[in-house]
C-alpha cells in the first residue's frame, strides 16, 4: 500500500512529461479516417483498438524521445526542469513505461488485421527514429510530421485492411501541418540549437525565414485538405472545417513574430488543438451526413 501513492505519482509525472493530452493533436484525424474508411460508423471494437494503438504508439514515442534527449534537455534552460533531467523520474521507470507502451501498441495492431500487424514494426521504428533526427538533419520537422501522418493512414488500414489514395492525402495534410507548427515551436530553441550543433530550420535559416517556410508548409496543408474534400466527395460541413482550419493557421502566423516569441504557446497549443478537433469533428459529421 505504501508503494501505491509513489507509483501513481510517478505515472502522473510521466503522463505530464510526455504531454499525454497532446494525443488530441493526431487522434481526431485518425477517427475521421476511420469514419471515411467505414463510410459511416466503424465498429466500436475497431475504434477502441485504434485508440489503444494510438495511445500506445505516441506514449512510446514520447517516452523514448525524453530518454534519448535527457542530456540535451539538461543543458537547455527551457527544458532543464523536465522530469528526467530534474530527477523527478528515474531512467529505469521511464524505460519500463516505454516497454509497456510498445506492448500496448503491438498488441492493438495485432488484434486489428494482418496488414496493421505487418506494418506495426515499421511504424514503431519510425516513431523511435525521430528522436535522433535533430542530431543530423534539419528535416527533423518533416520526420515528426510523417510520424503524425501515420495516424489517419493507420486508422484507415485498421478499418479496411488496405491502403488507398484518400488516407495518404489526409496523411500528407497532417504531415505538412505538423512540420509547419513544429518549425514555429522550434523558434524557442533557435540559439541553443545553433550553439549545441543541433539541426533545425530556425537554427539554419533564422526566425524570419523559418516562419516563411512554416507558412509555406501550412499552405500545402490547405491545398491537400481541398484535395481530400474533392476525392472523398465531401460536402459543406467539411468545407466549413477547412475554412476554420485556414483561419486558425492564419491566426497562428499572425501572433508569432521574429524577436517576439511570447505567444508561441498560444500558437502551438491553442491554435493547433482547435485545428485538429474542428477539422476532425467536421470531417466525421460530413461523413455521417452522407
Amino acid at each position: 500500500m505504501s508503494a501505491r501513492p509513489g507509483l501513481v505519482r510517478s505515472l502522473r509525472t510521466t503522463l505530464e512529461m510526455i504531454k499525454f493530452s497532446h494525443t488530441l493533436f493526431a487522434l481526431p484525424f485518425a477517427l475521421y479516417a476511420a469514419f471515411l474508411a467505414a463510410d459511416g460508423w466503424p465498429k466500436l471494437d475497431t475504434l477502441l483498438k485504434i485508440l489503444a494503438a494510438m495511445v500506445g504508439a505516441r506514449s512510446a514515442a514520447m517516452a523514448h524521445n525524453r530518454l534519448a534527449d535527457r542530456r540535451i534537455d539538461a543543458e537547455n534552460p527551457r527544458t532543464a526542469s523536465r522530469a528526467l533531467p530534474s530527477g523527478a523520474l528515474s531512467v529505469g521507470f521511464v524505460r519500463a513505461f516505454l516497454v509497456v507502451s510498445v506492448v500496448v501498441f503491438l498488441a492493438a495492431a495485432a488484434s486489428l488485421n494482418p496488414l496493421t500487424l505487418a506494418l506495426s514494426p515499421v511504424a514503431l521504428g519510425l516513431l523511435l527514429f525521430y528522436s535522433y533526427t535533430k542530431r543530423f538533419t534539419l528535416l527533423s520537422h518533416v520526420v515528426l510530421g510523417l510520424c503524425l501522418a501515420l495516424a489517419p493512414i493507420g486508422a484507415w488500414i485498421a478499418v479496411r485492411g488496405s491502403v488507398e489514395a484518400l488516407p495518404i492525402l489526409l496523411g500528407l495534410a497532417v504531415l505538412f501541418w505538423t512540420a509547419g507548427f513544429d518549425v514555429i515551436y522550434a523558434l524557442q530553441d533557435e540559439e541553443f540549437d545553433r550553439r549545441s550543433g543541433l539541426k533545425s530550420i530556425p537554427a539554419r535559416l533564422g526566425a524570419r525565414r523559418a516562419l516563411v517556410v512554416s507558412a509555406g508548409l501550412h499552405v500545402a496543408m490547405a491545398i491537400l485538405l481541398f484535395a481530400v474534400w474533392r476525392l472523398s466527395g465531401g460536402g459543406p460541413i467539411l468545407l466549413v472545417g477547412i475554412a476554420a482550419t485556414i483561419a486558425a493557421l492564419v491566426y497562428q502566423h499572425a501572433i508569432v513574430r521574429p524577436g517576439n516569441l511570447s505567444r508561441v504557446n498560444a500558437a502551438f497549443f491553442t491554435a493547433n488543438g482547435f485545428v485538429s478537433v474542428t477539422l476532425g469533428l467536421c470531417g466525421i459529421a460530413d461523413v455521417l451526413r452522407r
